[in-house]
C-alpha cells in the first residue's frame, strides 16, 4: 500500500445515496408496492420516517425499513418489501472506477453506514471494489448523524479519516464538520442549503483527484 509520509491515507464513505442509488432503489420498490402515482409521496414520507425510527439506535436497519413500510400502509405481506429489495440496489455508474483509482493511488477505503452487516456486504459485492473497513449502525447501536461511526472508526484504525465522502449534508457533512474532518459532498440532487463541505462534486468521477488535493 502506498502511503504519504509513511502513514496510510483513509477515506470514509457513506454508502446509500453516495455509492449505491438509494433513492432509485427505494422509489422502484415503493412504486411496485403502492403504484407509480403514489411513489413520490411515499418516498417523501419515508425520508421523514426513517430518522425518527433511527433516533435511539435500538432498531436494526432491516427493522427500520419494515416499520417504515408499516407506517406507510404497506399491504399484508409487503411490510418487508424494502428490506428484501436492498441487496439488489445498484451502484451509480461511475462509482467502481473512481474507487478503484483511489485505491491505486494508495487510499484505504472504509464505509460508515446506517445499515446492517448483511446489507453492506451485499452492496460491496455489487460495487465490486474491496473496502478495508465497514462500520454499520446495527453493530454499534448508533445511527448518523450521531458520532458513533466516527468514534468506532477511530477505535479500529487509531486515528480519524483523512476525508469523509457522502451525499447527505444532515447525516454526514454536518457531523464531519463537528469533528473537524475534511468532507467531500457528492451533490447528486443539486441541493443548495445546509452545512458547508470542504469540497463539492456532482458525482464521484473526479473523486481521486479531489482526495489527493485534500491530503
Amino acid at each position: 500500500m502506498d502511503t504519504l509520509a509513511g502513514v496510510d491515507r483513509w477515506a470514509t464513505f457513506d454508502c446509500y445515496g453516495t455509492l449505491i442509488d438509494w433513492n432509485g432503489g427505494i422509489r422502484r420498490e415503493l412504486a411496485r408496492v403502492f403504484g407509480g402515482d403514489e411513489a413520490d409521496e411515499k418516498v417523501r414520507r419515508y425520508h421523514e420516517l426513517e430518522p425518527e425510527l433511527e433516533a435511539d439506535g435500538s432498531l436494526s436497519y432491516r427493522e427500520v425499513m419494515t416499520e417504515a413500510m408499516r407506517r406507510l400502509g404497506a399491504p399484508a405481506g409487503e411490510e418487508d418489501a424494502l428490506a428484501r429489495s436492498l441487496p439488489d440496489w445498484r451502484p451509480f455508474p461511475e462509482v467502481p472506477q473512481a474507487l478503484r483509482e483511489a485505491r491505486e493511488r494508495g487510499w484505504r477505503l472504509a464505509i460508515l453506514s446506517n445499515t446492517d452487516r448483511d446489507y453492506i456486504e451485499a452492496s460491496i459485492d455489487r460495487i465490486g471494489v474491496p473496502f478495508d473497513e465497514a462500520i454499520v449502525a446495527s453493530e454499534i447501536g448508533s445511527y448518523k448523524p450521531a458520532l458513533g461511526h466516527w468514534r468506532a472508526f477511530e477505535e479500529r484504525v487509531g486515528r480519524p479519516p483523512d476525508a469523509h465522502v457522502a451525499a447527505s449534508l444532515f447525516h454526514d457533512v454536518g457531523p464531519a464538520n463537528e469533528l473537524g474532518l475534511p468532507s467531500i459532498w457528492i451533490n447528486r440532487l443539486g441541493e443548495t442549503a445546509g452545512p458547508q463541505p470542504t469540497r463539492e462534486l456532482p458525482d464521484l468521477s473526479r473523486l481521486p483527484d479531489t482526495l489527493d488535493a485534500l491530503a
